[in-house]
């Protein structure tokens, strides 16, 4: 079985790969200081580690690199690939410095063009919002990156004495009666019209109605209010590293 790891600034989830479907998958908190021993005994308590083939890492924190190759060595015993330069991907990558582009944009780019095809944008709601673009010739392009929900809710909280924190849900109604109602329907519209205005730039530059596919943490509730989100991938990351783990055990 593979274990497919996205490391992200604030969560990190596993996946559980037994062929090309996804089983079981956790979100636990990332946490820079933690180690690989710490690591090893948190996935113990989710997973049999002994019936791991291999793990395919992204990370966004490179500090837990090493410590995820200390999981897999002495935890797992299994074999570890981690996603980055001279790593085989199967997608061109047209960026000035393509040692910027974060892994994980990279294999939502791939699991984007293998699941749908190209030209696509992928938006993904992390602690920033990336929108990945593959041109219709396949290749990956670029992108926007622009704050995040939460980031973006939490700078105003702090900043705003009056307004309170509240739950990240869709408002009964987009003019809000109470002062939580309209703090949730300018997250909810606001990001879902911040997601279309950038769709639609990008779509003018390529010269060409490119589907979108969403996914991160809380796509579920801005995807529904987007005109141009036309699919929902959740775990489009873990497809991708699976994607990637299949594509470096093939022959040259």
């Amino acid at each position: 079985m593979l274990l497919a790891v996205d490391v992200g600034n604030t969560q990190t989830v596993f996946g559980l790969y037994d062929g090309p479907e996804l089983g079981d998958r956790w979100r636990i908190a990332t946490e820079a200081h933690r180690t690989g021993d710490e690591l090893g005994a948190l996935l113990a308590d989710f997973l049999d580690l002994g019936a791991i083939d291999g793990m395919c890492l992204s990370a966004t924190v490179p500090r837990l690199v090493p410590e995820y190759e200390h999981v897999a060595e002495r935890w797992a015993k299994a074999e570890l690939l981690v996603v980055g330069p001279g790593v085989r991907t199967g997608i061109e990558i047209q960026y000035d410095d393509p040692r910027q582009v974060g892994p994980d944009r990279i294999v939502n780019s791939v699991a984007a063009k293998e699941l749908y095809g190209a030209p696509a944008i992928v938006a993904d709601f992390g602690t920033s919002t990336n929108f990945d673009v593959v041109s219709s010739a396949g290749a990956y392009v670029g992108g926007v990156l622009a704050p995040g929900i939460e980031v973006s809710m939490e700078a105003l909280f702090a900043r705003a004495a009056r307004l309170v924190k509240v739950d990240y849900v869709e408002p009964p109604q987009v003019i809000g009666k109470t002062t939580a109602g309209a703090l949730q329907s300018g997250l909810v519209y606001g990001f879902a019209g911040q997601v279309d205005g950038i769709v639609e730039a990008i779509r003018g530059e390529l010269g060409v109605e490119a589907p979108v596919i969403g996914t991160g943490g809380l796509v579920d509730l801005i995807a529904p209010h987007s005109r141009t989100i036309g699919h929902v991938e959740p775990f489009l990351t873990l497809a991708g590293l699976r994607i990637v783990w299949e594509r470096n055990r093939e022959g040259p």
